[in-house]
């Protein structure tokens, strides 16, 4: 039973990592090695199916509405996808744990402040943030990064304030006190090493959300705008189509499950990890 259990570890964990590197492949490759350009069309090649060759080049995804090549687009809105979802995690996690240690450090009123603004963060809808900021400031990469961001921190805040009330109670937290070692340090030094681990297997569940929200607000249109393409706004541009071509919204949908379920294997896996050697 034991060696059963380490083999669907293993498998797990080796279909995550497979997901992801075809994800990253495509990211990576595609726009660099891949000739069709990802903006510009034909329009006398439009609704081409996959494997059509026209004026000598293959098109192995097939062509969109405006004759333009699939595979190029989905390379590069993957691309443009992962980067944002990427980037809007770290603002998640470095913003959620620093206060989060703060918060748990220093108590009190500093605490209370923390801890109020991750509940009024949790009790706003992203949709209505989305369309406020869009509303105001328009719809582009960076604003739709800083929103995934800002909205992402309030759960890695939490774990963060909980890991480090249990920290700093710890006898060496004390012994770093009496030999005059500031707060500062003690922080960064002792008690950000402690919640590193935590952080990051949380970082790999949320991923998958992350994902699912930059997709949603693109299928919406009210991410990156075309003719730019993300994973998000393809469907959304394909999705009038998917009756005479639908490979539009196939392939971008494979490759957004792709993200989720390597993500959430990965995370999976890393969870049963910490408890095995917490056990």
């Amino acid at each position: 039973m034991t060696s059963f259990w380490n083999v669907r570890r293993n498998a797990d964990a080796l279909l995550a990592v497979l997901l992801l590197a075809a994800v990253l492949a495509i990211c990576v490759c595609i726009p660099l090695f891949w000739s069709p350009d990802p903006v510009r069309g034909l329009l006398t090649a439009t609704f081409k199916p996959p494997m059509t060759t026209i004026n000598g080049q293959i098109h192995p995804l097939g062509t969109d509405q405006l004759g333009r090549d699939l595979l190029a687009r989905l390379g590069l809105g993957t691309a443009i996808s992962l980067g944002i979802v990427l980037l809007a995690s770290a603002i998640s996690v470095v913003l959620g744990t620093v206060l989060g240690m703060i918060a748990g450090y220093f108590g009190g009123w500093v605490d209370i402040v923390v801890m109020r603004a991750v509940d009024i963060q949790l009790a706003i809808p992203f949709i209505l943030l989305i369309l406020l900021i869009v509303a105001v400031v328009g719809p582009s990469i960076g604003n739709l990064i800083a929103v995934l961001g800002v909205t992402g921190w309030a759960i890695f805040a939490r774990v963060a304030r909980a890991r480090t009330l249990e920290v700093r109670e710890l006898e060496y937290i004390d012994a770093s006190r009496s030999i005059g070692l500031s707060d500062r340090g003690i922080i960064f030094r002792h008690v950000l090493p402690n919640i590193v681990g935590p952080q990051t297997v949380l970082l790999t569940l949320d991923l998958p959300r992350l994902v699912i929200l930059e997709a949603s607000v693109g299928f919406l249109g009210l991410g990156v705008q075309p003719p730019t393409p993300t994973l998000g706004n393809l469907i959304g541009e394909g999705r009038s189509f998917i009756l005479l071509a639908n490979w539009l919204v196939l392939y971008p949908g494979l490759v957004i499950g792709a993200l989720v379920v390597g993500c959430n294997l990965l995370g999976d896996w890393l969870v049963r990890r910490a408890d095995r050697r917490n056990g």
